[in-house]
């Protein structure tokens, strides 16, 4: 007597791999399997063991049938009848309770015989109607290999790797894939509408580690064998073809119980919108206790084909077994009804035969599920060609195929028309509908390969990130990550682009999101640490023309900066704080910062090495040294009001120690030349910023300006590390002020003069602007318009000069830059108190940035014993000899005024003048006569005296240098 027995249990009890090897001991066998997917997985599971010659697969779209077949893989519906093998197995059997499909598995319970042995595997609710229904049955109870354990509600960010999340229709699926891959880098995504070639992909991506996360249908708890440690439901409804219900709990095991697979345990809960389960529900879950199944859907088996209403009357036969219920109308049956209704059709179905052929079109499967309507229409046509011609029309049908032979569109549409090919894979297997079937065959299974592969391929587009898969495959697997740093900086990982290295700092890419972003940064690190060492090394031995720093403070290494300066306890000894990630480490973070402090402490003892000169001269004593001390605190520039009484009470052998240093003693501003060159000054804002704290450091003004606008509201101080000092308008450089100064000194500052043409190419400025500068140093400027001069006469107070076009002639050649190779004190720096004059000045006319008044008066007292003041003599006028009807001519005379209150930081011009207020003494120090008490009044000339000229007597100042010649 042949054998019948039902392995019963829990999920992962390996009954589907104990009746593979029952099957197997036989010489032929079929096995029923509840889907597609799995009937492939296991007929590829026999096929390695026995090899393809001898294995079939049979299923609705799919038909592999070898020559010399003895095992047939089917699903449950497309299981051979009369076939006679000697092994029948029905996984899942537990499914004769499905609504839809419960009356096909019922079937198979009820009829499916082995000639030796028949089993079926399922769950223990099945036991008491199995018991009922097949006499002499065997029961064999299977214990879970692992424990079931329920972990609650969790967050998606915080789903543990290797989870399969579940959810029951299209729409939640790709929400929850969509935040899957934007929190965990991707997912494989497992549905029942897929093709095998399509699922395979995808599991295959999980299974290898591509990602760590699956969604899925309950597609998976059907026997699919998938290495998952965690089962999440995201919901727990479902719709089932009629209605939204609640899954029973059975139902929920049969999901739940594919986590943990063989010996390894497993987990379940819940996430997203869907509520804890009820410890009912749990306790039901984990101890694999249930409702027994007490009602199984039936259909009626034994049909009648004698005419189409004989036909439905059979399907719609009852029942009298307790144990069964009539199924509700199925597709097929649905379709029947709707045919029959069409006059045609039921004309053309008029003996069993024709019956019996449109019943056969009915069962074609509603793939498409457009509309019942649609899918009758359909069959029709199919019927239609059958009854007349005996075949479905090939041209028809090539229509068909080519509308779906597509690859391009969206997820949505490639479902779609892998739902249509479906069908019409269906249809080709059906032996002689079509006159090639062979072909067909061939060219719906082609079709369907290269819509399942680019429906894999829109999947992973969408749904996975391959750049963070790859990298946590990699980090996972412990292997070492090679990074690539190419010449602009782009760091990729495995191929993989990840961000950029600044310097010893890594930018991720900011395409990713947070999620994404931990693992780019842990994928990175992990590959940049040699890559940090490297350049570390690369770095402390790059010479210091590589190395700069910005007026901000920044240390640069090339276009990247590498750190910054911050305040030393000594203003000229800054110190560095290096921009290195934690990630590299401390020694280069160590190596790093060392470097950078022995640029900047180079950097400082080159530019400042007259200054640093002061500091170690042990041979400076007194005053000198103390003097040398307030010019390091200075940096090197003083302006000269500042320090007037310690300028006094140098002695000449002090003031010549220091100005062995490069002191200069200048009428306006104690400095030293060789600090005013572009690389000290930009330096020493940085540095006197630092010191200050500030926030924002001033920058230093474009080299080779003799003058700058002044802007209101900059410190005072500002100027005077610039090398400038504000006068008007504008401020002047300090050593073009100084050799102005000396253009002064030859001048008559009480009975006036004009600009002659060396003063205005010292500033180069223009007549008009120069007037406002000698406003701004305390002079009075009256303005005057007399005739103008014969171009032959006209040698002096041209108004001609512009900022632009003040330069030499072309015979004279320029003066070197204060502080430049060759420059000396006497030609670069003309003494307050010497007999050096200004030679013109070659300026690099360039708009610099403005910068606001600062208050500096001249000293009285200068360096040597005697201390002219600008101004002892009269320019004598030009002689002019003006034809009528020329354009006047405007000019300027300058007389001593005493110090006005600072403009241009807060102060406003006056008009026709500079101010009140006299330096001290009470009035400048010149050639006119001393006060009352003196006798006559010495003179100093720094140059040998000019003959004198006769008096213009129409002169407005004829009468009084007439009264002074009288009294000289």
């Amino acid at each position: 007597m042949a054998r019948i027995a039902a392995v019963l249990g829990p999920t992962n009890t390996g009954k589907t791999h104990y009746a593979i090897e029952r099957m197997l001991a036989y010489r032929t066998g079929v096995i029923g399997l509840p889907l597609r997917l799995l009937a492939r997985e296991v007929y590829d599971k026999i096929v390695a063991m026995r090899g393809p010659s001898v294995v079939a697969l049979v299923t609705g779209e799919e038909r592999i049938v070898p020559e010399r077949a003895q095992y047939w893989v089917c699903t449950v519906e497309a299981m051979p009848e009369g076939l006679g093998a000697d092994f029948v197995a029905v996984d899942e059997i537990q499914l004769c309770a499905d609504p839809e499909r419960g009356h096909v598995f019922t079937d198979r319970l009820l009829n499916a015989r082995g000639q030796h042995e028949t089993l079926f595997m399922g769950a223990d609710t099945m036991r008491g109607a199995i018991a009922g229904l097949v006499p002499g049955v065997e029961f064999l109870r299977r214990e879970r290999f692992s424990a079931l354990t329920y972990t609650g509600s969790k967050k998606t960010s915080r789903m543990p790797p290797r989870s399969a999340i579940v959810g029951f229709s299209v729409e939640n699926l790709y929400a929850v894939a969509e935040l899957m891959r934007r929190q965990k880098g991707g997912v494989a995504v497992v549905m029942g509408a897929l093709s095998p070639r399509t699922r395979n992909a995808q599991v295959a991506m999980y299974q290898n580690g591509d990602v760590d996360y699956l969604v899925a249908t309950d597609a998976i708890g059907m026997g699919l064998n998938l290495d998952v440690n965690h089962v999440a439901f995201s919901a727990l409804a479902k719709f089932d073809g009629r209605r939204m219900r609640q899954l029973a709990p059975n139902e929920l095991a049969q999901i739940a119980g594919r986590a943990g697979r063989y010996r390894s345990d497993g987990s379940f809960g819940v996430t997203g919108e869907a509520r804890p389960l009820d410890p009912e529900v749990v306790a039901a879950i984990t101890e694999h206790r249930f409702t027994p199944i007490r009602k199984l859907n039936w259909r009626n088996a034994r049909l009648s084909f004698g005419s189409v209403e004989a036909l439905i009357a059979s399907l719609e036969a009852g029942t009298d077994d307790p144990l069964l219920t009539r199924a509700r109308e199925a597709d097929d049956q649905m379709a029947l009804k709707a045919l029959a209704e069409d006059a045609v059709i039921r004309a053309r179905a008029s003996d069993g035969a024709s019956v019996r052929l449109l019943w056969d079109v009915c069962r074609v499967p509603d793939f498409r599920g457009i509309s019942h309507a649609e899918h009758a229409g359909m069959l029709s046509a199919i019927f239609t060609d059958l009854h007349e011609r005996g075949q479905v029309r090939e041209d028809w049908f090539a229509r068909q195929v080519a509308r779906i032979d597509k690859t391009h569109g969206d997820i949505d549409a490639l479902s779609k028309r892998l739902a249509f090919i479906r069908t019409w894979t269906y249809v080709a297997q059906r032996r002689g509908w079509l006159a090639d079937e062979d072909h067909w065959r061939g060219e719906t299974r082609a079709v369907e390969d290269r819509l399942s592969d680019a429906l894999h391929a829109a999947l992973t587009q969408r749904f996975v990130d391959r750049r963070t898969s790859v990298l946590m495959r990699r980090l996972k697997q412990k292997e070492g990550l090679v990074a690539e740093v190419n010449d602009k900086g782009e760091v990729t990982v495995e191929g993989e682009f990840v961000g950029r290295l600044e310097g010893f700092r890594f930018r991720q890419d900011t395409s990713a999101s947070p999620e994404e972003a931990k693992t780019l940064r842990a994928a990175a690190v992990a590959a940049l640490a040699p890559e940090f060492s490297l350049r570390a090394d690369r770095f402390y031995n790059a010479p210091d023309t590589e190395l700069d720093y910005t007026e901000q403070g920044g240390l640069m290494w090339g276009e990247h900066a590498v750190g910054k300066l911050v305040r030393g306890d000594d203003p000229l000894k800054p110190r560095v704080q290096a921009f290195v990630d934690d990630e590299a480490g401390a020694e280069v973070a160590e190596k790093v910062t060392r470097r950078l402090q022995h640029f900047i402490d180079r950097k400082v003892a080159a530019l400042f090495e007259p200054l640093l000169g002061i500091q170690k001269d042990e041979s400076l004593g007194g005053l000198a040294r103390g003097f040398g001390f307030r010019l390091i605190e200075a940096m090197g520039i003083i302006p000269r009001d500042r320090i007037a009484r310690e300028v006094k009470e140098l002695d000449q052998e002090a003031r010549g120690a220091l100005r062995k240093h490069g002191v200069r003693f200048g009428q306006f501003t104690i400095f030293m030349p060789a600090l005013l060159k572009p690389a000290p000054t930009r330096l020493r804002l940085v540095l006197w910023s630092l010191a200050q704290g500030l926030d924002e450091f001033p920058e230093a003004p474009p080299p080779g300006l003799v003058t700058i606008p002044v802007i209101e509201g900059v410190s005072a101080d500002v100027y005077a590390l610039s090398g400038y000092r504000p006068a008007g308008a504008r401020a002047i450089r300090i050593d073009m002020l100084e050799r102005l100064a000396d253009q002064l000194r030859a001048q008559d500052s009480r009975g006036g003069f004009e600009a002659n043409p060396d003063m205005l190419s010292i500033t180069g400025m223009t007549l008009e602007q120069f007037a406002d500068l000698m406003q701004g140093l305390g002079y009075a400027a009256a303005r005057g318009e007399r005739p103008k001069a014969k171009a032959a006469d006209h040698d002096a107070g041209s108004t001609g000069y512009s900022e632009v076009e003040a330069q030499p002639g072309s015979d004279r050649s320029p003066d070197p830059h204060p502080g430049d190779p060759g420059a000396s004190e006497v030609d670069a720096f003309p003494e307050a108190d010497g007999a050096g004059h200004s030679k013109h000045l070659h300026i690099d006319h360039l708009e610099g940035s403005g910068f606001s008044s600062v208050e500096a008066q001249p000293d009285a007292d200068d360096d040597d014993e005697h201390e002219p003041h600008p101004g002892e003599h009269g320019i004598s006028e030009a002689e002019t000899n003006a034809s009528p009807g020329d354009e006047p001519e405007v000019f300027y005379t300058f007389t001593w005024s005493g110090f006005a209150k600072p403009r241009g930081a807060g102060g406003k011009r006056g008009k026709g003048g500079g101010g009140g207020g006299a330096p001290k003494g009470g009035k400048p120090r010149g050639k006119g006569p001393k006060e009352p008490g003196g006798g006559k009044a010495r003179k100093f000339e720094a140059r040998p005296p000019k003959k004198e000229k006769p008096i213009d007597p129409d002169n407005p100042f004829a009468a009084a240098l007439m009264g002074l010649k009288d009294k000289s």
